[in-house]
């Protein structure tokens, strides 16, 4: 069987090492076919030191490559995951967000036909994709950041964020194509229970569910201890999070 890429990045502050080293576990339990972990930063302080760590790469564009301020926002070093080459990775590769936690195979993620298979944004209605897991093939899209660079700031002018500009590039040239809706779920918007059911009883998983996204707030170890980051939301401690998140 060939051997495939799972990529994921790190930049700042804002997750420490112990999640890309639990990401790398929760593959390493959840993928059969050979793979190679590698992860793209700018601190591998921490990090395992079996996990193939690279340098956020060079795209030959310099408000990325000087790392202005705004690429450091909502998602944007993660389009340097386009970058060709991209140090000796080839072929099929499945990136994920470091604020995920794995609960079931990652193997039929593999098995899907498609140039570029995203999560359908949950909140949203237009077609956009969330970028917490997306398969594509290494160098395929590089036109997307030249895209970026030769018409920019024009290029983002009509977009928030990373997941916006990349789905919707991809979108208008008919590239794009969505996981099923059970796989990849929000931990927030499917995991939760409504009203008081929420203060007296702990999140549930979703039938079916591979991964679930932690986007905002709660993280991982907030849904652990039960902390909710928003004084209007009560979480219940999720020891289902702590069986899996390690």
């Amino acid at each position: 069987m060939q051997a495939v890429n799972v990529l994921c990045i790190k930049w700042g502050k804002k997750y420490g090492p112990e999640y890309v080293n639990k990401l790398h576990n929760m593959v390493g339990r959840n993928l059969k076919r050979p793979f190679r972990f590698v992860c793209l930063t700018d601190d591998a302080a921490g990090i395992d030191p079996q996990i193939e760590v690279k340098p956020i790469p060079a795209i030959g564009f310099d408000e990325f490559d000087q790392r202005k301020p705004w690429t450091f926002a909502h998602g944007w070093l993660k389009l340097t995951s386009f970058a060709s080459p991209l140090y000796d990775l080839q072929g099929r590769t499945l990136f994920l967000d470091l604020d995920i936690v794995i609960l079931d195979s990652l193997d039929p993620f593999f098995e899907q036909e498609g140039e570029f298979i995203v999560i359908r944004e949950w909140d949203k209605s237009d077609g956009t994709g969330n970028t917490s897991a997306y398969i594509y093939t290494i160098g395929a899209h590089t036109d997307a950041l030249d895209h970026l660079k030769n018409n920019f700031p024009d290029s983002i002018a009509d977009v928030r964020n990373e997941q916006e500009f990349i789905t919707g590039y991809l979108s208008r040239q008919g590239k794009l194509s969505y996981w099923p809706e059970a796989w990849c779920r929000s931990f927030k918007r499917h995991c939760l229970r409504r009203g008081l059911m929420g203060w007296i009883a702990p999140p549930v998983i979703p039938p079916g569910a591979r991964i679930i996204a932690f986007h905002g707030k709660p993280n991982p170890p907030d849904a652990i201890a039960g902390v909710s980051g928003k004084w209007y939301r009560r979480v219940m401690p999720t020891q289902w999070v702590a069986d899996h998140w390690r």
